[in-house]
């Protein structure tokens, strides 16, 4: 005979709230950690191996630019469509393909014999690495209690800026020995290995099942690796603490009245955090040479700013204890005193050391912990799309960062004037974050998950 409790539908989120983070879950997160730094590998990998193909193929750098960019319109594509991909076929099988193409397709840059080649197959790994980071965040978010889920995403996050960075050292020991092929090749064997991997131990999100109204044995199987006592449970509900609207995709989702005015801000900080953050990496080693730095140290006090992208961890736990949206505006409206401070001090190298890693450690943790400030903002119906549109037309902010900097020096604007410019779209961001806490405000505890509408799984 069933006891009463068999009976009652399981609330999907207070059972991940009420039970230990397992290990079945640690299992989770390490595998979506690995797709994200493997990410940030392949990114930066093409910057590494720059060098050795103007030295071995003879091209000037200008012929370099579309095999540069091809990656970030393929990032941004692959991210725009991605989210409403993953909303209606699941974050699970999105997740396993994008890992599967950014692999192959690296792997088949080791091979090529032309710029037009490795430009289209850069294209095509972008477009696998900008599908895979926002089902990686989506995927991490959606199985963690609601007390834990920003510094849990955030410290998935920081694999992006591990993997650029581990990246830079296995080039420089790599090349030298094997060439620049076997970056590329690198890059592209071991995400095929993560594939088979993923394939037989990463599930689909338990938040995606029930709001799909999937079969309520494969809900209460991944559950039960979790903890057993879900084993009677006879049906599953979902609570939302953002309610569901009336829309047929992930996008109609997002750009629904109830989320849009929430959605653009978003939109608008991801991408004036990028103008930052591109505009400082790809000139600070021109600007620091041309105030009289020597290239050696201009290239490594440069290197100092995209450090600081592990502080996310720290501004997760924040976000989990106080209102997300304050704390993320804080940290962008700290990071345009730090860029504008940064032109204020050249001549003075220590200070201007200590304020470039300050400025980076703080711009690098703001923008790192905007992913999982938009997967507790959205339901379940709609969170892959809108993390993913996100991080997609954030992307067009690196391009714009370029191009700033570069329209500023031809109009002759001096070192302190330009920082102080850039320092603007920190402000931006701040006041972009304000503006959504003040359209939809949050507490702490209501930006994940717990609260207000319920809806019950298809118990077949």
């Amino acid at each position: 005979m069933k006891s009463a409790k068999t009976t009652s539908p399981t609330d999907v989120q207070v059972f991940l709230n009420t039970h230990g983070f397992s290990g079945y879950q640690w299992l989770i997160f390490g595998l979506c950690f690995m797709v994200v730094l493997l990410d940030g590998f392949d990114t930066a990998a093409i910057g590494y191996i720059a060098p050795s193909l103007v030295g071995e193929w003879g091209v000037s750098k200008p012929a370099l630019a579309p095999v540069l960019s091809a990656a970030l319109f393929g990032l941004a594509g692959g991210a725009l469509s991605a989210g409403p991909l993953a909303d209606r076929l699941g974050r699970r099988t999105v997740l396993l393909a994008s890992v599967f193409v950014f692999g192959a397709a690296c792997l088949a840059s080791g091979y090529v014999n032309s710029l037009t080649e490795l430009t289209v197959l850069r294209f095509i790994t972008g477009l696998g690495l900008g599908a895979a980071m926002p089902n990686a965040v989506t995927l991490t978010s959606e199985f963690c209690p609601d007390r834990q889920r920003a510094m849990l995403t955030n410290a998935m996050f920081c694999g992006f800026p591990l993997g650029a960075a581990f990246g830079g050292f296995l080039a420089a020991w790599m090349i030298p020995q094997w060439g620049w092929r076997s970056v590329l090749h690198l890059g592209g064997v071991v995400p095929l290995i993560l594939f088979v991997v993923m394939l037989f131990t990463l599930p689909e999100s338990v938040r995606y099942m029930v709001a799909k109204g999937q079969p309520v044995e494969r809900i209460r199987r991944i559950l039960a690796r979790i903890s057993a006592t879900v084993a009677d449970a006879s049906s599953f509900v979902l609570t939302e603490a953002r309610a569901d609207v009336a829309a047929k995709s992930g996008l109609g989702v997002v750009l629904s009245p109830r989320y849009r005015t929430g959605s653009l801000m978003l939109w608008l900080a991801y991408f004036m955090g990028l103008v930052i953050f591109y505009a400082l990496i790809n000139w600070m080693p021109i600007l620091f040479k041309e105030a009289g730095m020597s290239p050696q140290k201009a290239t490594l006090v440069s290197a100092l700013f995209p450090l600081g992208g592990v502080g996310a961890i720290a501004f997760g736990w924040l976000m989990d204890r106080f209102n997300a949206n304050r704390v993320i505006a804080l940290g962008f409206a700290l990071t345009a005193l730090a860029v504008f401070l940064v032109g204020q001090l050249i001549g003075d190298d220590g200070m201007l050391i200590l304020m470039v890693f300050v400025a980076g450690a703080i711009m690098n943790t703001a923008q790192s912990s905007l992913p999982a400030l938009a997967a507790a903002f959205y339901p379940t119906q709609g969170r892959a799309t809108g993390v993913s549109w996100m991080l997609g037309i954030g992307r067009f902010g690196g391009i714009a960062g370029s191009f700033l900097v570069a329209q500023l020096t031809a109009h002759q604007m001096g070192f302190a004037s330009i920082f102080a410019v850039v320092a603007i779209p920190g402000l931006i961001a701040a006041a972009a974050l304000l503006v959504k806490q003040w359209a939809h405000p949050e507490a702490p505890h209501t930006q994940g998950g717990s609260g207000a509408s319920a809806r019950g799984a298809a118990a077949h």
